[in-house]
C-alpha cells in the first residue's frame, strides 16, 4: 500500500498506522493516494469533514517570490497571550480497562500514535479521576474504610488506571497529569451543612467540615501515593462538577466550601507537605448551572474564591466544561482576574446526534480554537476510549458517551472520532510551553485560527475552515512565506521554522 510513496514517508506513516481500524477508518494514516510531497519547510497536517483525509500528513516550501496575496495573515511574536500546557483527553478507569484488553502489541502502537510528540499526535495533558469517575467499573475512593489512616490506593486503579498510565509515561515522560475527585469518602459526608446528618451515598451530599483536614490529608496522600508509583500528578480540581449532585458519584460543593476548604484545610496541607500540584477551583460548565434554582448565587463561581486572599494565595486558577453556557465565560473571567489561568477540561460526544463532520467543525471552533482564543491554557477533552456498549459506565452517569476512540468487543476494530483529531491537531504542532501569539491581516466570516510560537523557537498555526469553498492561506512570520490551501469543512495544522 506504500509503493506511491516516497521513501522519506514511511517512517512516519508507519507511526500512524491503526491496529485493527474500522476499515471505513484510516486512523490518521495518509491516503496513499493523496502523496505528499518531499519533506521541505513547512509540516502540514490536514483533516476534513467529510473524511478523506484524516491527519494527512503533506509539507511544503516556503514561497520563493514576494508575496502580494491579500489572503495574508502575518504573526506577531511579540504580542502574547497564554503560555499553552497541552492537550489531551481523559484517561478513566473504563479506558484504562478498554485499552488493557486489547493485545499488548495493538495498544503499544495505539498509545505511541497518540502520545509520541516526535512521531506519533503528541498528546501532551491527561486527565484522570481520584477514585472512581461515572466510567469505572465500580464506585470507589482511596479510603472507603473510616479514618485517613486507612488511605491506600484503590485495586481498581492498581489494576488498571497505573499500569496505562505507566506505559503512557514511557512514551512521553513529560506528561502532564491532571486528578479530578467525583466525590471524597461518603463517611465524610453530609445531607447538609445545617442539619450535618450522615450521608451514606455515592451519590450527593456535601462535605462536613469537620473533615477538611482529613480531606485536605486525602489529597496529599493520593498525590505521594502515586509519586511512589512514578507519576506524578502536575494539577488537581477540588471536585469534578461541583454544582451538578445527580452524577453516579458526586459531591456538592459551592464556591463558599470550596474556598473555606481551600484555605483552611487544602492550601497549608500542600505547604506543609511540600506539595507542587496546582490547585485548580471550579471544574464546571461556563453557565454555573444556573438553571437550577439552588445555583442561582453561583454564577462567577471562581472570582468568589479570587477575591478572599487566604484561598487566592493558593490557586492556580480555574477550569470548564461545555455542557452548558458559552467559551466566552473564559474571557471574561481572565478579564475581571488575569493573575489566575484558564483550563478547559471537559466536553463529550454521545449518540445524541453525533456525526464526524458536524461535531470536528463543532468541537474545533467552540472547544479548541475557542476555549484557546479566550484564554485556556490546555485542552482536554472527556474519555480516550470506550467500548461498544460506551462504557463501562456506571448506573445514573452517562450511558450514550463515545470515546475520542470507540474499540469493538474484540478489542481489536477501532474507529477513531472527531476528538481524536481535534486534539491531535493541536498537539502535533503546539508544544508545552509554547506561547500564542497575536495575528493581523486576513479574516473570514468561518475562518477560525490561532498562531504560536514554541519553545525551540518554531511557529504554529491551526486554522479551520467552516465554509463550503476552499481558502487558499499565505502565512508570513516576518521572514518567510508560505501559501496553501484549507479545504472545505477542514482543518489545517502547520508547524515551521
Amino acid at each position: 500500500m506504500f509503493a506511491k510513496l516516497p521513501i522519506v514517508f514511511f517512517t512516519a506513516l508507519l507511526l500512524f498506522t491503526a491496529c485493527g481500524s474500522d476499515p471505513k477508518d484510516n486512523g490518521g494514516v495518509p491516503d496513499p493516494d493523496q502523496p505528499g510531497t518531499v519533506a521541505s519547510d513547512v509540516d502540514l497536517f490536514i483533516t476534513t469533514a467529510n473524511g478523506s483525509r484524516k491527519f494527512f500528513h503533506d509539507s511544503i516550501a516556503f514561497n520563493s517570490k514576494p508575496n502580494m496575496s491579500p489572503y495574508t495573515i502575518t504573526l506577531n511574536p511579540a504580542e502574547s497571550y497564554q503560555v499553552m500546557e497541552g492537550f489531551g483527553a481523559a484517561i478513566t478507569g473504563s479506558t484504562c480497562y478498554n485499552l488493557l484488553k486489547m493485545s499488548a502489541g495493538d495498544r503499544a502502537r495505539l498509545l505511541k500514535e497518540t502520545f509520541d510528540p516526535v512521531s506519533g499526535m503528541g498528546y501532551s495533558y491527561i486527565r484522570i479521576s481520584m477514585g472512581c469517575s461515572d466510567f469505572s467499573l465500580s464506585e470507589y475512593t482511596h479510603c472507603d474504610t473510616k479514618g485517613i489512616e486507612n488511605f491506600a490506593l484503590h485495586t481498581e486503579d492498581k489494576t488498571y488506571v497505573i499500569p496505562v498510565l505507566k506505559e503512557i509515561l514511557a512514551i512521553r515522560p513529560d506528561i502532564r497529569i491532571m486528578a479530578s475527585p467525583w466525590t471524597c469518602p461518603k463517611w465524610m459526608k453530609v445531607n447538609n451543612l445545617t442539619e450535618k446528618k450522615p450521608f451514606d451515598s455515592w451519590t450527593s451530599g456535601q462535605l462536613n467540615p469537620a473533615y477538611y483536614q482529613e480531606y485536605a490529608t486525602y489529597f496529599v496522600k493520593y498525590i505521594e501515593a502515586m509519586k511512589s508509583e512514578g507519576i506524578n500528578i502536575t494539577s488537581v480540581t477540588i471536585q469534578n462538577e461541583p454544582l451538578n449532585r445527580y452524577n453516579s458519584a458526586s459531591l456538592y460543593m459551592t464556591w463558599q466550601e470550596q474556598r473555606d476548604f481551600i484555605k483552611t484545610a487544602l492550601g497549608p496541607a500542600f505547604r506543609s507537605a511540600g506539595i507542587q500540584s496546582k490547585i485548580i477551583v471550579y471544574d464546571h460548565n461556563y453557565n454555573y448551572d444556573a438553571d437550577r434554582a439552588e445555583n442561582k448565587d453561583q454564577i462567577d463561581y471562581p472570582l468568589h474564591i479570587y477575591s478572599d486572599p487566604e484561598a487566592a494565595q493558593y490557586i492556580d486558577g480555574a477550569a470548564y466544561h461545555a455542557y452548558g453556557g458559552d467559551k466566552s465565560e473564559l474571557a471574561d473571567v481572565h478579564a475581571r482576574n488575569t493573575s489566575k489561568n484558564l483550563y478547559f477540561t471537559e466536553i463529550s460526544i454521545g449518540s445524541w446526534g453525533y456525526s464526524f463532520a458536524d461535531d470536528l467543525m463543532w468541537n474545533m471552533n467552540e472547544v479548541c480554537l475557542g476555549t484557546i482564543n479566550n484564554w485556556a491554557k490546555a485542552v482536554i477533552v472527556w474519555n480516550f476510549m470506550l467500548d461498544a456498549n460506551h462504557g463501562p459506565n456506571r448506573p445514573g452517569g452517562c450511558t450514550t458517551c463515545y470515546g475520542a476512540i470507540d474499540i469493538q468487543s474484540d478489542y481489536k476494530t477501532m474507529t477513531r472520532n472527531s476528538h481524536y483529531y481535534t486534539i491531535g491537531h493541536l498537539a502535533k504542532v503546539v508544544a508545552p510551553g509554547a506561547k500564542r501569539i497575536a495575528t493581523t491581516g486576513y479574516k473570514a466570516t468561518g475562518l477560525y485560527y490561532a498562531a504560536f510560537v514554541n519553545p525551540d523557537a518554531s511557529y504554529a498555526a491551526v486554522m479551520q475552515n467552516d465554509t463550503d469553498k476552499p481558502l487558499n492561506i499565505t502565512l508570513a512570520d516576518g521572514s518567510h512565506t508560505f501559501t496553501f490551501e484549507v479545504s472545505a469543512k477542514s482543518v489545517v495544522s502547520v508547524k515551521w521554522k
